[in-house]
């Protein structure tokens, strides 16, 4: 491929999808509206670049739009894009958090679920089971807004928040999916990367991969996890917080030496590196809520929350 397939093209190459066919003078406009300084001929050599390279095509006095090539390659291009924006959505959530354990108080990352007025008591019922199981506790803030409820719960990132408020660099490397039984046994299956801070949430709830509900039923389920590498040397340090964390924001912690035996999620860690996996409560009640098809929509990464505003789920289910 020829061209430099860089953000501009690919917002190039959305334009044209979001409105094909369409000529140079119409690009140039929507792409200087979306900030590029960009002229008339900037834009037909960029297209005769993606003719040649097989991603557009002409139509006859109308303009270009994108072939079957040219929508596959905006695809992977958006796949990049979201990953991108994720990772820097939990870099700057992670620098806001002021989260202290050991006082209970602070500003937490926090996810959301959205659920029907209507199954609004069914979902309190569920999380209360979560609540008083050995994942618990489970914190939540409430919105209504008449026609439903959305449910804000700390999230399993607030974690690295923490450690980093005490100068400890947690480097997130796997998420996925662990088999639990009141302790980590096994991870069944993990989405990684370098500095893997993928969204997997969304995509393992949407993909029903989760069974919190048989934990809660049988005392043996399914979580969602992650996992991060902290310097060996800070090991104490982070079993405290971590340990502090879990006791308060409630979920699940698997904290390991390197030549301590596993579940490690993808071999075992370097000699100067830490194994710290943990679930939060948020991310586990937000699968369990879609197990029991509860949820509306959730977003596992919606802000910051002051720890005051979150009260535990009985607490809340009270107050209705």
């Amino acid at each position: 491929m020829g061209t430099e397939m860089d953000r501009r093209t690919y917002d190039l190459l959305r334009l044209i999808d979001e409105d094909e066919p369409i000529g140079s003078i119409r690009l140039v406009d929507l792409m200087q509206r979306r900030g590029y300084s960009i002229k008339d001929r900037t834009i037909r050599l960029l297209l005769s670049e993606l003719d040649a390279d097989g991603l557009t095509e002409k139509v006859a006095g109308k303009g270009r739009r994108l072939t079957e090539e040219g929508k596959a390659e905006l695809l992977r291009g958006d796949v990049g894009s979201r990953l991108a924006r994720v990772r820097e959505r939990i870099a700057t959530l992670t620098s806001q958090v002021t989260y202290d354990p050991t006082e209970d108080r602070g500003e937490c990352i926090v996810g959301m679920g959205r659920i029907a007025d209507s199954d609004a008591d069914a979902a309190f019922d569920v999380l209360s089971r979560l609540h008083t199981s050995a994942i618990g506790p489970v914190l939540v803030d409430t919105e209504y807004d008449g026609e439903g409820v959305e449910l804000v719960i700390p999230s399993s990132v607030t974690l690295d928040g923490v450690l980093l408020t005490r100068g400890i660099n947690a480097r997130l490397i796997t998420a996925g999916l662990v088999e639990y039984d009141g302790r980590v046994t096994r991870y069944t299956d993990t989405i990684s990367g370098e500095g893997s801070t993928m969204d997997v949430v969304s995509l393992l709830i949407d993909a029903g991969r989760t069974d919190v509900t048989s934990y809660l039923e049988a005392g043996t389920g399914v979580l969602i996890v992650d996992n991060r590498e902290v310097p060996l040397t800070r090991f104490e340090e982070t079993r405290t917080l971590s340990t502090a964390t879990r006791e308060q924001l409630g979920g699940v912690v698997d904290l390991r030496r390197p030549r301590e035996s596993g579940p490690f999620p993808v071999g075992t860690p370097g000699w100067d590196f830490v194994s710290l996996t943990y679930g939060g409560a948020g991310e586990i009640a937000l699968a369990l809520l879609q197990e029991h098809d509860l949820l509306d929509e959730w977003r596992s990464l919606e802000g910051v929350r002051a720890r005051t505003a979150l009260d535990p789920v009985p607490t809340v289910a009270g107050q209705r």
